[in-house]
């Protein structure tokens, strides 16, 4: 019995101590997994068709399982992810760890953009360019992209810029290609296309200037256009400044405010569907109004003291009893002619005088100037009179002119930016023939019971045609006998030089025998290119212009005569 127990017991003592060896060898339950993503807004962002690694960091992850979800459909099984997406949008990605001690679980979102490749528009390009023999293509691409991108322009094959803007230069007639290619980490484009340089007469289209050189004081505005223009046919016209657009529209002018003193570039560009072409213009901003003023001394004259232009149009008077074979000459004659209060014919329509003054002449709100011409009751040959302050200082006439607004002013039968083109007669002694810009066509007679000189065409001006532009009135003249034996040229109310007008003549003297007579203005008339009161405080130049185009028979063409032009405020 005693032996039997003892047995028992052994293996009571064997199955205890059995018990206790595994207790103290089996594993500790770990604790439960923690996910840290390494975005801390849980969203992540590629491009279609590229990879991202999503590479989380993990705490209790030993022994861990991963699972990455997207959707029910099982996408990964390692502690990172590597995705892609062919197609943009937003996919949602459940990421679940788990071990013995249990689970953790994130939701991350992947948001797949589009490739963004830099994507080129330029208006035009696919029919090409043809352009003006000297005139410049400014090409302003537009370029979608946003990133960080490179340009190459090639001509011919050759680089020849890295920018996104290009301007080419048409210095040679012939055909050319031009390549722009654009390149970022998304991918790249490029546009091809080819530009043909042509002369004008092969294109057929022409424009006129009436200059590309302004002086204009600060704070004022002036007006820079294209003229007389032809086979402009669908065309755009782009202003810029300085590089700059201000202005794109159908119209081929623009109104320029001089906001800040220097030299500042302008540029007009003419684009229809068969070709471009530009012109630059250079407009100097000079100081404010007063700064080049004048002011009249004990020894200042009446009268202007200098001719700076001369140009008529023919006349029965032109080259008679004068030669003059240059400007310079022309002017020295009028000069002369002035100084001994002899006349100056300006000969037909647009033929003007410019003189200039030993100071300048002030704006008293009342008559400032007298023009002396030689108009009697029946014999009117009107001049409209331009007016001009020196804004740059530099002693020339080269700066704005403002017209001093006569009675025929607005009116609807005034006639503005008309301009005549008088063509050189091919032998002695032959009408000077004559287009302008309405349509219409005659000739400044040539009156051989009168005159000898050879041409009336003035001998000074070198081309074989040249043209005179201004406001034109609308003419009064008539043939009171009906057989064209007596021609009357009546009188307009006001405003004209050489104009017997009932106002500004100033006096009731009939002047019956055609002597020297003056007409008077006042600077507070003139108005800008829009008609708005220029309000100049004072001026240094005069311009006279005839202002009617008209043939009276025998006693030739409307020709405004002058004498004399004086400053009026010394005569009071």
């Amino acid at each position: 019995m005693k032996r039997h127990l003892s047995y028992i017991l052994a293996i009571l003592v064997v199955v205890l101590i059995a018990g206790c060896t595994k207790s103290e060898n089996e594993d500790p339950i770990p604790e439960a997994p923690v996910i840290t993503l390494d975005s801390p807004t849980s969203i992540y962002t590629v491009k279609a068709g590229r990879e991202i690694e999503i590479c989380p960091t993990y705490k209790n992850a030993g022994e861990a399982t991963f699972a990455w979800r997207l959707g029910d459909e099982m996408i990964g099984d390692e502690p990172t992810l590597k995705f892609s997406a062919e197609r943009s949008g937003r996919y949602y990605i459940t990421l679940t760890v788990t071990n013995r001690g249990g689970t953790d679980e994130k939701e991350l979102r992947v948001d797949v953009l589009d490739l963004t490749p830099p994507t080129i528009s330029l208006p035009g390009a696919d029919e090409g360019f043809t352009l003006l023999l000297g005139s410049e293509l400014s090409l302003k691409p537009q370029v979608a992209s946003t990133l960080e991108t490179t340009f190459r322009w090639t001509l011919d094959g050759e680089v020849v810029s890295t920018e996104q803007n290009y301007v080419f230069t048409a210095t040679e007639r012939g055909d050319h290609v031009l390549r722009l290619d654009t390149h970022n980490e998304d991918g790249a484009d490029s546009i091809e296309f080819p530009v043909h340089v042509r002369t004008a007469a092969e294109i057929g289209f022409s424009w006129t200037f009436e200059q590309i050189s302004y002086n204009v004081s600060v704070g004022r505005t002036i007006r820079i256009r294209a003229l007389d223009i032809e086979n402009a046919f669908d065309a755009v016209y782009t202003w810029s400044i300085d590089g700059n657009t201000v202005q794109e529209s159908d119209k081929p002018e623009y109104a320029y405010t001089a906001e800040s003193e220097g030299i500042h570039t302008v540029k007009l560009e003419m684009r229809n569907s068969r070709l471009t072409v530009s012109q630059l213009f250079t407009v100097c901003v000079c100081p404010a109004e007063g700064t080049y003023y004048r002011p009249r001394t004990g020894g200042s004259r009446v009268s202007c003291n200098k001719v700076y232009e001369f140009l008529p149009a023919p006349g029965q008077f032109i080259n008679e009893h004068y030669t003059a074979t240059t400007m310079e000459e022309a002017c020295a004659y009028a000069e002369s002619c002035l100084a001994q209060k002899a006349y100056v014919s300006l000969g037909g329509f647009g033929g003007y005088l410019v003189v200039g003054f030993d100071h300048s002449i002030d704006n008293s709100g009342d008559y400032d100037i007298a023009i002396t011409g030689n108009a009697f009751d029946g014999s009117s040959e009107p001049g409209i009179v331009w007016v001009m302050q020196d804004e740059n200082g530099d002693g020339l006439p080269n700066d704005t002119w403002y017209e001093l607004k006569g009675s025929e002013y607005g009116k609807e039968e005034t006639l503005r930016d008309y301009a005549v083109t008088y063509y050189r007669p091919s032998a002695p002694k032959m009408n000077v023939a004559w287009s302008d810009n309405r349509g219409g066509s005659g000739a400044i007679e040539y009156l051989g019971a009168f005159h000898r000189q050879d041409y009336y065409y003035p001998a000074w001006v070198a081309a074989d045609s040249y043209t005179l532009r201004g406001p034109c009135l609308k003419s009064r003249s008539y043939d009171q006998s009906g057989t064209g034996t007596y021609w009357v040229n009546p009188a307009f109310d006001w405003g004209y030089a050489d104009n017997f007008s009932p106002l500004d003549r100033l006096t009731d003297n009939d002047n019956y025998h055609a002597g020297p007579s003056d007409n008077h203005f006042k600077i507070s008339h003139a108005v800008t290119f829009d008609g708005k009161q220029a309000n100049l405080k004072y001026i240094d130049f005069v311009k006279i212009q005839v202002a009617v185009n008209q043939q009276c028979g025998w006693i030739g063409e409307v020709s405004t005569e002058v004498f004399d032009v004086k400053d009026f405020n010394m005569n009071r």
